[in-house]
C-alpha cells in the first residue's frame, strides 16, 4: 500500500462526493445524476480537484496559464496539380505574464491565495520561489500541492 494512500482516498471520495449533490442540486429532475470522477495522479487533475473543491466550497478559484499565444503563420494552397501544400510555420509569442506565476490563483475568506501543484519529482523552479517570496511579502497565502489530500488538511487548517 502507497505511504498515504487511506488519507488520499478519503478526500477524493468527499471532493466526488461534494460534485455529486452539487450535480444533483443543479438537476433536480435527473433521476440518476453523473459527477466528474476527480483524480489528482497527474498535475492537471490535481488543479481540477482543487479548484472544484473550492468552489464547491463557496470560494472563488481560478487557473493560471502561462503557456503563451500560439501564432499559426501557416497557409494552406492548392498547387497546379491539384495537391495540397502548406507553407509557413507555428510561433510562440511569450506571455505577458509574470514568469514564476502559481498554477492557481484563489480567494478564500477574502484572502489571496496562490497554489503551485506539482507532481512526483516535478520542484519549485527559481522564477517560483521569488513569486513565492512575493506573494507572502504582500501578505497573501501561496502554497505547493502535492496531493488532494495534502491541500485539503491545510484548507481545514486555514480555517
Amino acid at each position: 500500500m502507497q505511504k498515504g494512500m487511506n488519507s488520499m482516498d478519503s478526500a477524493m471520495k468527499t471532493l466526488n462526493l461534494m460534485e455529486l449533490e452539487a450535480v444533483k442540486k443543479r438537476y433536480p429532475n435527473v433521476p440518476y445524476p453523473v459527477a466528474t470522477k476527480h483524480s489528482d495522479r497527474t498535475a492537471n487533475g490535481l488543479t481540477k480537484g482543487i479548484i472544484a473543491f473550492l468552489r464547491l466550497s463557496g470560494h472563488q478559484a481560478e487557473r493560471i496559464s502561462v503557456t503563451g499565444r500560439r501564432i499559426d503563420r501557416r497557409v494552406e494552397y492548392t498547387d497546379v496539380l491539384g495537391h495540397r501544400r502548406q507553407i509557413g510555420s507555428v510561433e510562440w509569442i511569450p506571455s505577458s505574464m509574470q514568469k514564476g506565476t502559481a498554477d492557481i490563483s484563489a480567494t478564500i475568506n477574502g484572502k489571496s491565495v496562490k497554489i503551485e501543484v506539482k507532481i512526483g519529482r516535478d520542484r519549485q523552479g527559481q522564477a517560483q520561489k521569488a513569486y513565492q517570496q512575493q506573494v507572502e511579502a504582500a501578505g497573501g497565502l501561496y502554497m505547493i500541492a502535492t496531493e488532494l489530500q495534502q491541500f485539503v488538511d491545510w484548507y481545514e487548517k486555514m480555517q
